[in-house]
């Protein structure tokens, strides 16, 4: 195997490993943009693993095996309500009463992910075994929509058209909340309540709304990432193990891509990468762990540089974290 080939495999595991994290980010991102920090991404990610693939466990289980397509959209929408169901709560909390939204995403993490392992502990009990899909459906979940001869092009064709249907659907995701956000009237609105909660008010914007549909929609989409961990990553195996530190990495990577969702794509591949790094490049003298500090580390620097240059595109919305209390108008 030559270099290429080495750098190629290397893309292809940091993409696979990266998809989760961009769902994670694009989530976090729409979010934020309302001025709602939700630390509790982590948790979210857990309940969306474990809702996702018990909906395909239990169709499979009762209705057969049904066809790829049809699982996917059943393991989609299953996390996809558990995530948007516990970012309701969130919103509930920290924009109808206020509470203090940096302790309230916190014992989210701890709360989503104690939800997540429980639903995923008593789904393995019941069946007496692990938790898992039938063999059909797991090579389809990492298969490529692509046909074979745009995956046969020299080197490139496997890059490009090999990779699994979340990575494109991801794509797609990720530059529509990017047009959303710029083009359109709606975006602007949810970007001016991120920015002046109490300026948008006055302007006509209901605020509340915007919040409530950003975290819940946003929240939805991260959890997401997490049944797409487990069935391209784990196996479509249940693990109460498996997704932990994810959602903080997707947290870490908001803040490295600057709350832009394009950048999400080409740093969730980035991240992935540092993810496997220990995994591909395994130095003697280098501890493991040091190599699982990378993305942050990473995160870290990045942000020194953004706040160095004083940039105001580069900033995080300027009410993220803040309850808004329109009696102060």
């Amino acid at each position: 195997m030559n270099a290429l080939d080495t750098v190629i495999l290397l893309l292809l595991a940091a993409i696979t490993y990266g998809t989760p994290l961009l769902y994670g980010t694009l989530g976090e991102i729409l979010t934020e943009k309302s001025g709602n920090l939700n630390l509790g991404v982590e948790g979210i990610l857990f309940m969306g693993g474990a809702f996702g693939l018990g909906g395909v466990y239990y169709l499979e289980k009762f209705a057969g095996t049904p066809s790829g397509l049809v699982a996917i959209l059943v393991a989609l929408l299953c996390a996809f309500l558990a995530g948007a169901a516990a970012s309701l709560i969130f919103c509930f909390l920290t924009t109808t009463l206020r509470a203090n939204q940096n302790v309230t995403g916190l014992a989210l993490a701890i709360f989503g992910t104690g939800v997540g392992q429980f639903a995923g502990e008593m789904m393995r009990v019941r069946a007496g075994s692990y938790v898992t899909v039938s063999n059909e459906l797991k090579d389809f979940f990492i298969a490529s929509p692509f046909p074979q001869f745009l995956k046969d092009i020299p080197y490139l064709g496997q890059l490009i058209f090999g990779n699994s249907w979340f990575f494109y659907l991801g794509v797609v995701l990720a530059i529509g909340m990017h047009l959303f956000l710029k083009k359109t009237r709606k975006g602007l609105y949810l970007r001016a309540v991120g920015e002046n909660p109490g300026t948008a008010d006055s302007a006509g914007i209901n605020v509340t709304r915007y919040k409530y549909l950003a975290t819940v929609i946003g929240g939805g989409i991260s959890a997401i990432g997490g049944v797409v961990y487990i069935v391209t990553t784990a196996g479509c195996t249940w693990n109460n193990e498996g997704l932990s530190g994810v959602g903080w990495l997707a947290v870490a990577l908001v803040i490295f891509c600057l709350w832009r969702p394009l950048s999400a794509l080409w740093g969730s591949v980035l991240f992935g990468a540092l993810m496997i790094l220990y995994m591909r490049l395994q130095l003697s003298f280098v501890p493991t762990e040091l190599y699982k500090i990378l993305p942050y580390v990473v995160t870290v620097i990045v942000l020194i540089i953004s706040s160095l240059r004083n940039n105001k595109e580069k900033q995080p919305p300027a009410s993220l974290g803040l309850a808004y209390f329109r009696e102060d108008r």
